[in-house]
């Protein structure tokens, strides 16, 4: 009876045994089934602009990974859900998970372009242009979709150092997008900034000889007061030396005419010595006359 019980016992166990493997194999599938499930609904709504409900979905796909690559695989999109609502402080702490949990997957070299994205509307310039750059660097134009991808990150170059007030270097990568990859998305946007450089240029040389133009008429201006205004000193000085004169003479006739004593009672020089002289020996005379007859 006991021998029989543990026969039984121990036919328990190898049937669990035996079950086991069953029972975790088809735990296994319905995880994967969940991932699979979780992500094709976050593609979906994705591919319907509903992005908040994507990158709820992506993230679910994303704890109910097994592996890395599924892991990296829904985070990426988690990502990019991200960048669409504008989130990109969460994008970034994402990227950055990304870079940390597999550096070297195959979305590794895409972050350096939604890296660079982010840095550009935040306004980090510099670090824009370096990991754009680092981008193009780092992928070919192997089919239409990387072709695209790499005229994007030729544009966004152009339209940071756009941004920085460096317009000449801007057309540059504008052009490169225009004449390079005719079929780019980015062409019609590439070509319009083109166009406004060119305007701004004309804008600019237009204002710069309207600038000049005004400041030679000022210099103009300025030279015709000064010598309208060194006219009227010169009149002015002589007007005052005119009417100087004037007073003058006017002043040197007036005492002419007050001292003029016509020439009949005006002796002649000579004869007013003569008569002087005369007049002399006429009083010496009377006077030696008086002397004498009192004498007698």
């Amino acid at each position: 009876m006991v021998m029989m019980q543990k026969t039984r016992i121990l036919g328990l166990i190898l049937l669990v045994l035996m079950l086991l493997p069953a029972v975790f194999s088809h735990s296994q599938e319905s995880v994967q089934e969940q991932y699979a499930r979780r992500f094709q609904n976050g593609f979906q709504f994705y591919r319907l602009a509903r992005f908040n409900e994507a990158a709820v979905e992506f993230r679910r796909a994303q704890e109910s990974a097994v592996n890395t690559n599924d892991l990296s695989r829904a985070l990426y999109w988690v990502i990019l859900s991200q960048m669409a609502l504008s989130d990109f402080g969460s994008a970034i702490r994402d990227i950055e998970e990304l870079e940390r949990i597999a550096p070297h997957s195959a979305y590794t070299i895409d972050m350096f372009y939604h890296r660079a994205r982010v840095y550009y509307i935040q306004g980090y310039f510099e670090e824009a242009l370096f990991l754009f750059n680092r981008y193009i660097e780092s992928t070919s134009d192997i089919n239409q979709e990387a072709a695209d991808r790499r005229a994007a990150a030729f544009f966004w170059m152009g339209e940071t150092l756009f941004a920085m007030g460096q317009f000449d270097e801007a057309e540059v990568f504008y052009a490169w997008v225009a004449g390079r990859y005719p079929d780019s998305p980015k062409v019609e946007a590439a070509s319009y900034r083109i166009d406004l450089i060119k305007q701004r240029k004309i804008q600019a040389e237009l204002l710069a000889l309207l600038q000049w133009s005004h400041e030679e008429s000022l210099r103009t201006s300025e030279d015709f007061q000064r010598t309208i205004r060194t006219y009227e000193h010169t009149l002015n000085m002589y007007q005052r030396r005119i009417a100087e004169l004037l007073t003058v003479e006017e002043t040197q006739s007036q005492i002419q005419e007050q001292q003029q004593i016509p020439d009949t009672l005006i002796p002649q020089s000579e004869g007013l010595m003569e008569r002087a002289m005369q007049l002399e020996r006429n009083i010496q005379e009377i006077l030696r006359g008086q002397s004498a007859g009192g004498t007698r």
